[in-house]
């Protein structure tokens, strides 16, 4: 069978970005319209962005001395043996869809001497078996990940970018990932910067647009995530509509950061044993999320709230036969289209 491929782009590298040009050529806020010219006080507000948001990696920040301190060496002795909870996989893709991972504890030292080796001779699965630590707060149902509170030494030697205002800050995330490791396709629902403090890492992206191409299994728990693992060599029988998925691309050296907008689907492999910090914000007004979610992966509630009716209405289409419920399903997405695309996504 003929291969096709994918088009690439290699994402925009901007070098020493201030704040204030960040804010005026990268980042267009959303601001708050009311439903209608003459709505009343208290109607539902829309929102609208000045322009689309694209990734681009900033390069020459000033991140902290956490880019020449944070040795194997180091991180093992600055945080001990406390105890983490860590995704261990037998094979480099790892998949959240089909779960081929196990969580273990380790002491974090342990982890971390582990994670940087290549062969083990203590292991859980594998002697090559690779690692991946995503930090989570004290109390998975209530907390937040924060750096500051789970992993407070190594918070002291990192200068966060303050690109944002501090009442939209989210979360913190600390990842270290064992080279190789490819993690699944998935999007966010807040914007993030990608801090890649050691290691290399390289990121293909694609942009909310093309979610139809993207094979996304379900709508509620795993709508996140594409089926799609293998970015690089698809299964095209499977996927046929993945190759009009376009591609965006960079690699991360140590002391890089990549700018991910919320909704844009990123896929990332390690290249390199490898710490990175994921930070988190709000883009919209706070009371467009779900208060109760502690990882920042739940839809905004009006989305949430769309897609519950849009279930309801697909119920009752099915009280109609195949043909009505056919045409009328065509009905909803041209209205659909109508409504609520873009006027300029083609």
């Amino acid at each position: 069978m003929e291969r096709r491929e994918q088009r690439a782009e290699a994402l925009e590298r901007l070098d020493r970005v201030t704040r204030e040009r960040f804010l005026r050529d990268i980042y267009p806020r959303v601001r708050a319209l009311r439903a209608g010219p003459a709505a009343a006080a208290g109607a539902p507000r829309r929102h609208r962005a000045r322009q689309e948001r694209k990734p681009v990696v900033l390069t020459g920040l000033e991140l902290g001395t956490c880019t020449t301190k944070w040795t194997i060496d180091y991180l093992s002795q600055a945080e001990g043996s406390k105890e983490v909870k860590i995704h261990v996989s037998a094979v480099p893709q790892m998949d959240f869809l089909s779960k081929n991972f196990v969580y273990r504890t380790l002491p974090f030292d342990a982890f971390v001497r582990r994670a940087a080796e290549v062969k083990h001779k203590e292991y859980f699965l594998t002697e090559d078996e690779k690692y991946y630590l995503r930090s989570v707060g004290e109390d998975v149902r209530k907390d937040i990940a924060d750096i500051r509170k789970q992993f407070p030494i190594l918070a002291e030697d990192v200068h966060i970018p303050e690109y944002f205002e501090k009442e939209q800050f989210f979360s913190s995330v600390f990842r270290i990932s064992s080279a190789g490791l490819q993690l699944w396709t998935h999007y966010d629902v807040m914007d993030n910067f990608l801090i890649q403090v050691t290691g290399r890492k390289r990121v293909v992206l694609y942009s909310p647009r093309d979610a139809p191409y993207l094979y996304l299994s379900g709508m509620h728990v795993t709508g996140t995530k594409s089926e799609v693992l293998d970015v690089d060599n698809p299964d095209m029988e499977k996927y046929p509509l993945f190759v009009k998925a376009k591609r965006y691309e960079c690699v991360l050296e140590a002391g890089d950061v990549l700018f991910i907008p919320a909704l844009w689907f990123h896929n990332v492999i390690s290249e390199e044993f490898g710490v990175a910090l994921n930070v988190f914000w709000k883009h919209l007004p706070a009371e467009s999320y779900d208060k109760t979610d502690t990882y920042g992966n739940k839809d905004p509630m009006a989305a949430s709230r769309a897609i519950q009716i849009l279930d309801r209405a697909l119920k009752t289409l099915e009280e109609l036969p195949e043909e009505y419920r056919d045409f009328y399903a065509r009905r909803m997405v041209l209205r659909i289209q109508e409504k609520a695309y873009r006027n300029d996504c083609g």
